[in-house]
């Protein structure tokens, strides 16, 4: 069975819109994108941490992405180029969104039509390994209320926006359990959560 794994940057009070570019969403007049250069990581201790916790579960199974976030990171990683935009191109993507067509323009892409709860409970029973979600927000909170997401990687950097599209909104509630933590040089808390089930 793969494992169903959230990999996102946030502030401390729980920003995760746009941390990549002043340009990368501004929905509901955001005016403070790229918070996340502000506090950039040159020990790479974010890539560490998102290439172990994709090797403990077994390796990339595929991306699990929302519609904005999947033609997000299209116009972006494509235009920029990099070893990224290989892993990216490379990787199996699975697209939740309504307003999408086939074929999507990625390669290795395939949309998830129709309940997508029910058809990514099918994916991760029959995969083998981790699927990662970066962004994605509105697709997190459908997993979570399904309690589909194994674990939660978050690189929460020390800094309060105050305005923003939080990661955990709209009256979201889990508990969670600290499995692993580690501070880069420049103060982002790369940090590792599994909810907290009852394991009896």
């Amino acid at each position: 069975m793969g494992r169903i794994v959230v990999m996102n940057h946030v502030t401390l009070d729980g920003v995760f819109q746009g941390p990549g570019r002043a340009d990368e969403d501004t929905r509901g007049g955001f005016t403070q994108g790229g918070w996340g250069q502000r506090a950039a990581t040159p020990d790479d201790a974010v890539g560490k941490a998102m290439g172990e916790r994709m090797a403990a579960g077994g390796g990339l199974a595929g991306w699990l992405f929302g519609r904005r976030t999947y033609e997000d990171l299209l116009a972006s990683w494509n235009a920029q180029g990099g070893p990224f935009k290989d892993a990216l191109n490379d990787s199996h993507k699975y697209v939740a969104s309504t307003t999408l067509d086939e074929p999507l323009p990625w390669p290795n892409s395939t949309l998830l039509r129709g309940d997508v709860v029910e058809a990514l409970r099918a994916l991760k029973a029959r995969s083998g390994g981790v699927l990662g979600i970066m962004g994605s927000g509105v697709l997190i909170g459908s997993l979570m209320a399904a309690d589909l997401i194994d674990e939660y990687l978050l690189m929460t950097h020390p800094l309060v926006l105050g305005t923003g599209r939080r990661l955990f909104a709209g009256g979201a509630h889990v508990s969670l359990r600290l499995i692993d933590s580690v501070t880069s040089a420049t103060g982002v808390l790369i940090a590792t959560y599994e909810p907290a089930r009852d394991r009896t």
